[in-house]
């Protein structure tokens, strides 16, 4: 392996961080404490981690309505994001955003995005930026399959190709928008047909596998660093829970597809990998859990003991041009 084993533990942490992140967050939201919508992450933590371990800190990324993983895995506050998620004024958007639109400029995080595909010309114009600044950042934004169907994304493609831009399509394809599968969705099936349409180079890979996104990310990433153009790169996987945590729209995914990739969880497979070759074991696991564990809760009682925006403050950091 080409990794050391100091990052392969933190990038476990990581993992693990996103996924009882996301498992609280969806508890709240059905106990009534959360405002507004909450996509949940769960099952994708290895795009994610594996992707942003390539990145610097100064590198960008564009997330999308289940960014919550994205967020973490770029160095975000847990604190900060759950009071965000609670609609508190201590967020990262000061309670006004929501689960689905927290940024933080000064790691990289240009802002998940509540509209599908939106986030895609944004990353273009971000990966512009980079291009003209000429410190050798890059730019990863992350969609779904879903989010191929829309006009934006042709077109951000077509703009990233030709201008040769430091961006990386990073599509989490987790085999379904809302209850469609992209099978049927998308002609042809071959998401990555699409990009090599517009002569762009692609991969796709196994995105519960941590090893694979690495290693196929830190290629990508020193492509794209060193002026080699915009690479397009679909990361196979598959979200756990119903499109958002709430009843009312029905989950129709069939139930026994759901338990089978929920054996091909990427959180247990590098759990697995990493206690065979002795870089972690059973009581250092435990400790971890304990740890993050400790970590979630006292970010949830940060949230819930933040104040909520005054009202006065409705019109605030609000811009129109």
């Amino acid at each position: 392996m080409s990794i050391d084993n100091e990052s392969l533990i933190q990038m476990y942490r990581t993992m693990l961080t996103i996924r009882r992140f996301d498992e609280r967050a969806s508890q709240d939201f059905k106990k009534g404490l959360v405002p507004g919508l909450v996509h949940s992450y769960n099952g994708q933590e290895a795009i994610a981690t594996g992707v942003c371990a390539n990145l610097r800190k100064d590198d960008r990324i564009v997330s999308n309505h289940r960014g919550h993983g994205h967020l973490i895995a770029k160095g975000a506050d847990i604190k900060r994001m759950m009071a965000e998620i609670y609609g508190k004024k201590t967020g990262y958007c000061k309670g006004k955003g929501g689960s689905m639109h927290i940024a933080d400029f000064s790691i990289g995080i240009l802002g998940a995005n509540g509209i599908v595909a939106a986030g895609l010309p944004i990353a273009t114009g971000a990966a512009l930026a980079a291009h003209l600044e000429g410190k050798g950042r890059i730019v990863v934004v992350f969609f779904g399959d879903g989010a191929c169907q829309e006009g934006e994304f042709q077109e951000s493609l077509n703009l990233a190709s030709i201008w040769k831009l430091p961006l990386i399509f990073a599509c989490e394809n987790n085999q379904y928008g809302v209850n469609t599968p992209y099978t049927y969705a998308i002609a042809g099936g071959d998401i990555p047909k699409r990009a090599a349409a517009y002569d762009m180079p692609t991969k796709s890979v196994d995105g519960n596998d941590l090893f694979a996104v690495y290693e196929t990310t830190k290629e990508v990433a020193e492509k794209v660093r060193t002026g080699g153009g915009p690479y397009f790169v679909e990361y196979k996987t598959y979200r756990w829970s119903s499109h958002f945590e709430a009843d009312t729209i029905p989950d129709l995914r069939p139930k026994e597809e759901i338990a089978s990739w929920k054996k091909q969880c990427p959180i247990l497979r590098l759990q697995k990998k990493l206690l065979e070759t002795g870089i972690l074991t059973e009581p250092m696991i435990n400790d971890i859990e304990k740890q993050v564990m400790a970590n979630i809760e006292q970010a949830a009682d940060y949230a819930a003991a933040s104040p909520l925006p005054e009202p006065e403050d409705a019109m605030a950091d609000v811009f129109s041009a």
